[in-house]
């Protein structure tokens, strides 16, 4: 298996990108994304490979000569591999990175043919895919596996264990046909697919070869095959086809796909509005605002406290998340986990170094959104010479009653489409529920005998991003703790849907 420039190191990228988490699908799927240069009219999608760091493929900074808009779609899910795919045999995986594609492609107002997608080895794989199942233009593919399932039960058990559950025959003869099957099948007939290999890659003879014959037939095919032994050294492959690689994908991102003998390149537009992509990577931003997702409390250590080197203990609270995450000059130290009554504690396996550390800290909860960043300052000192206690939480005084509250719609974070749209959820035990945005009183409602309630505005909500906070009141006043529901309204004719640019044809 070729690892091409990702096993290679690379200067850092320059890039600009923003992180997100779009969760409209089944699954929550994260992704990284920067802006195209000089007004490029086109989007290169990137499929991660197995050793891409942090599962971003191509992300060191080798496509920041790209002018293309770019999507990095992350595969880490469960903790490993999925080929963007399946977990559990639950193509629910596939609609969700589907998905994610579309809704960038209605952001940016691009159709399929002003998209590439490109990645090598199971990103390659991940690219034929999804640009012959989904009707997309350009294909760039390196070193793909073609017998997906016989690849991960042989050499990558975690990943099968992640896609099929418990592997089995019927599992791995599923995964092995849905590539062969999808390129027999002749869908999307004119794709600009090119198949990029060479006699070094490990996996050529069994995953590439035997396969190459089944896109006879395509006007638009083109395998590109190097059976030098360039690059090699030391047993592991160099990325000599790098400027190669580079080279097709500026061409394609310009208009430009080789083979075809009258060419429209360009298709700049320098000053287009850009408000559609911007609304949408604040709305999908993996860093969520204080005001929805707090930033973690640290009790301990305080604020320029001297602390022996070999006895820091971090403690502090982070309510609505699962574990908090610890940096120092950049460099991740480790993470802690966050308890049911969102407590925390974390301890460094090794001393500090002496001196002042400034620690960045931020929390994240079940999707991987995270909060904005906290930071605390500790002088180390010398070392103690008996170590702290173990450590034991307080004891937690049981909550006042409280009323309980649920908006079930809108969802948080949700698009609607209708401008008259209305709130419903349940408030056991209240006699109404009042309604605001940013301080102002919306309205008010009254909660019928079974808990239920809903609430229509009678008037047209303005497009953009809403704020709505909720409480439940009971006949002696007690209140609810107060509920946020962010939600975007956007007119029907520009919402992007899944699907809505995709001819699925397989």
């Amino acid at each position: 298996m070729s690892k091409a420039s990702q096993s290679t190191p690379a200067p850092r990228s320059t890039r600009r990108a923003s992180t997100g988490v779009d969760a409209s699908g089944a699954l929550p799927v994260e992704y990284r994304f920067s802006h195209a240069r000089g007004g490029s009219r086109h989007l290169l999608v990137v499929f991660a490979d197995f050793a891409a760091p942090g599962g971003y493929g191509w992300s060191d900074g080798v496509l920041d000569d790209i002018r293309s808009n770019v999507l990095w779609i992350r595969d880490d899910f469960d903790g490993a591999h999925t080929y963007y795919l399946c977990r559990g045999m639950d193509f629910s995986l596939e609609q969700s990175v589907a998905g994610l594609i579309s809704r960038v492609m209605g952001a940016l107002s691009l159709s399929p043919d002003q998209v590439t997608l490109f990645g090598s080895s199971k990103g390659a794989s991940a690219a034929l895919f999804f640009g012959l199942k989904y009707g997309l233009r350009n294909i760039v593919a390196k070193a793909p596996q073609f017998q997906i399932g016989t690849f991960v039960k042989e050499g990558k058990p975690e990943t099968a264990r992640v896609m099929m559950g418990e592997p089995s025959d019927r599992g791995v003869h599923v995964l092995d046909s849905i590539l062969p099957d999808l390129v027999r099948s002749g869908a999307n007939p004119a794709a600009n697919i090119y198949l990029i290999a060479s006699a070094q890659d490990v996996q050529y003879q069994r995953q590439v070869e035997p396969f190459v014959g089944l896109f006879q037939g395509r006007e638009n095919f083109n395998f590109l095959y190097d059976d030098s032994a360039r690059g090699a050294a030391k047993g592991k492959e160099a990325p000599r086809d790098l400027p190669t690689l580079m080279a097709l994908l500026t061409l394609l991102v310009d208009g430009m796909a080789p083979r075809i003998g009258m060419v429209r390149g360009g298709l700049e537009q320098p000053g287009r509005d850009t408000s559609a992509i911007d609304a949408y990577l604040k709305q999908t931003s993996q860093v969520r605002g204080a005001d929805t997702f707090p930033k973690p409390v640290v009790v301990t250590p305080r604020a320029q406290e001297r602390v022996p080197a070999n006895t820091v203990r971090f403690t502090g609270s982070a309510p609505g998340a699962v574990r908090v995450s610890f940096w120092l000059d950049g460099k991740h130290q480790g993470s802690a986990p966050v308890a049911p009554d969102g407590s925390w504690m974390w301890e460094r396996s090794s001393p500090w170094p002496k001196g002042k550390n400034v620690v960045r800290l931020f929390a994240a909860d079940a999707n991987n959104y995270q909060t904005q960043r906290a930071e605390v300052t500790f002088i180390a000192v010398e070392h103690a010479a008996e170590p702290q206690p173990a450590y034991a939480p307080a004891q937690q005084q049981p909550p006042a009653q409280q009323l309980a509250l649920s908006v079930t719609a809108p969802v948080a974070h949700q698009r609607l489409t209708n401008p008259a749209a209305g709130f419903a959820g349940y408030a056991p035990g209240a006699v109404r529920v009042d309604l605001q945005e940013a301080g102002m009183r919306l309205g008010t409602c009254e909660v019928r005998p079974d808990g239920s309630w809903v609430w229509e505005p009678g008037w047209a909500w303005n497009e953009g991003d809403h704020f709505v906070e909720v409480v439940a009141v009971d006949a002696v006043g007690t209140t609810s703790a107060w509920a946020s529901v962010p939600f975007t309204v956007t007119a029907m004719y520009s919402a992007p849907a899944q699907g809505r640019y995709f001819n699925q044809r397989y």
